[in-house]
């Protein structure tokens, strides 16, 4: 693994989270649509604590969340990758895409790439996406990328109240796939 991993897709750059990339973090955060299923709407002094809990983990485990940015443009888009908290159910790949850039395939394609590096770089067994039974935007997302629909799930304290569905694969299901 290298010290600061960068994944280049057709469209998009994965890269760590930066400075620079935190006021349009923010504006999507504080995005009521955007945020429904990441912990709802949040003012800037509380996604700063979120984008440090992201950015954090890059320092102390080597991995964590990508920022997802258009290679067209530099435009930061969201944030996708890798994401195991303390107490998660599992090892999870996550998206979160600007709202103004959904519908056009980015997470699918970034979460695509981020699996496929979580397998090779950091050697996973299996993959999840804890998903809120209510967002099917995000369920279609895990149906391209494989996964399946493996039942309710329970995330740690203070999210223990959250209703989620667990969805995932194996890397042996990922690797049998034609297509990705």
């Amino acid at each position: 693994m290298t010290a600061t991993p960068a994944i280049e897709t057709a469209r998009l750059m994965l890269r760590p989270l930066r400075i620079e990339d935190f006021d349009a973090y923010a504006q999507h955060m504080a995005d009521p649509e955007s945020a429904r299923f990441l912990g709802g709407a949040q003012s800037r002094t509380v996604a700063w604590r979120g984008f440090t809990q992201i950015a954090g983990p890059w320092q102390l485990l080597g991995y964590s969340m990508f920022s997802v940015v258009l290679k067209a443009s530099g435009e930061w888009i969201g944030r996708v990758g890798p994401w195991v908290p303390e107490g998660w159910p599992g090892t999870e790949v996550g998206w979160g895409i600007v709202r103004a850039h959904c519908n056009r395939g980015y997470a699918t394609e970034a979460a695509a790439a981020t699996i496929q590096w979580a397998f090779d770089q950091l050697g996973w067994h299996e993959v999840i996406h804890a998903i809120d039974p209510e967002n099917r935007a995000s369920q279609a997302v895990a149906r391209k990328l494989g996964s399946r629909n493996r039942g309710p799930g329970r995330l740690p304290p203070p999210y223990e109240h959250s209703v989620v569905d667990i969805w995932g694969q194996t890397r042996a299901q990922w690797a049998a796939r034609a297509v990705r």
